[in-house]
């Protein structure tokens, strides 16, 4: 047998990969990277293409239909009006109406609403019994129907038979007339908004409290501090982004309320929001506008003013956020 030196003088040594087959090498190589490296795209450009047709082809075409005067018999039927459909809608006073009573009503349900969550995510952290059960019944209401939840409430905060008045009578209090009078009625229709979003955000901060290490509260305690210096210390810094998060989308069902206040007024009064539009929102005055009035153009142009709304909270929650940074 020869040896590889008796080879390589013979000439029948193996040869290296020629010059073609190492560019082919390189090819397969960098391929295979690409391949790599754009699997992760290959797998999300499906949910780009779902976005580019269920959301962002809405949001261009309510925009263009904003733009002209058309009637929801008649879409195909446009007249070009430019920007006059925002004019008038900047001196309507119901607009104005709807935009106070949104945050009014946006206000008085998501601050307790956040704040309840909170208490209750902390108490539901704490090891107790049948904790499975009291985290699987606060997720009831969220699970309930709106119309269900809204009829409910509506027969409880009825004012001649409703077992709110009922109960006030019962201390000598006189019955209040919760759909008719403004102030009334946004806390029944909070009330609603309030009972059917707790309960999922207690489990939002409660599965970001359980991400905290154990260490941190055992230092806090080894230094002294009380069970509400440990609450306001270690659990609400250690869930800022989670409360962050909660109230971007409170803020974001907040300017789409619809459904509560719609139910809650029991027929036709349920779209203008009352007779005297005490309790419309923004989402109302979108739908009355569109198919009551049957004016899709200034209907579209709420829309946008709705969408407009919540980049200017998101700008300003920006700015604060900046603002905070630099001070500390």
């Amino acid at each position: 047998m020869a040896t590889s030196t008796t080879k390589a003088l013979t000439g029948d040594a193996p040869r290296g990969p020629s010059p073609d087959e190492r560019t082919a090498r390189r090819r397969g190589a960098l391929l295979h990277r690409l391949d790599i490296k754009g699997a992760p795209y290959v797998f999300v450009a499906p949910f780009f293409v779902v976005f580019a047709a269920f959301s962002f082809y809405p949001l261009v075409y309510t925009s263009w239909i904003s733009l002209h005067d058309v009637e929801l018999a008649t879409l195909d039927v446009m007249e070009w009006v430019a920007f006059d459909n925002y004019v008038e809608l900047w001196g309507d006073s119901r607009f104005w109406n709807a935009l106070q009573n949104t945050i009014t009503i946006g206000v008085i349900s998501t601050v307790p609403q956040l704040l309840m969550a909170l208490g209750l995510a902390h108490l539901l952290n704490y090891r107790m019994r049948a904790s499975l059960f009291f985290r699987v019944a606060s997720l009831v209401p969220y699970a309930t129907s709106v119309a269900a939840a809204a009829l409910v409430f509506t027969m409880i905060f009825e004012r001649d038979f409703g077992m709110i008045n009922w109960a006030l009578g019962s201390v000598g209090i006189d019955p209040v007339d919760w759909e008719a009078d403004k102030w009334p009625a946004q806390v029944a229709i909070s009330t609603i908004v309030i009972w059917r979003w707790t309960g999922y955000n207690a489990l939002l901060y409660l599965a970001a409290m359980q991400a905290i290490p154990a260490e941190r509260y055992e230092a806090a305690s080894l230094d002294g501090a009380s069970r509400w210096q440990q609450f306001t210390h270690v659990t609400v810094p250690g869930i800022r982004s989670t409360i962050v998060f909660t109230i971007v989308l409170s803020t974001i069902g907040a300017t789409q309320l619809f459904g509560e206040p719609l139910i809650f007024g029991q027929g036709p009064n349920g779209v203008s929001g009352g007779a005297d539009n005490q309790y419309q929102t923004l989402g109302l005055l979108l739908y009355e506008e569109g198919w009551k009035n049957y004016q899709m153009g200034r209907s579209a142009t709420v829309a946008w003013a709705m969408f407009l709304l919540l980049v200017l909270v998101f700008l300003v929650q920006r700015l604060v956020k900046r603002a905070r940074s630099r001070t500390s």
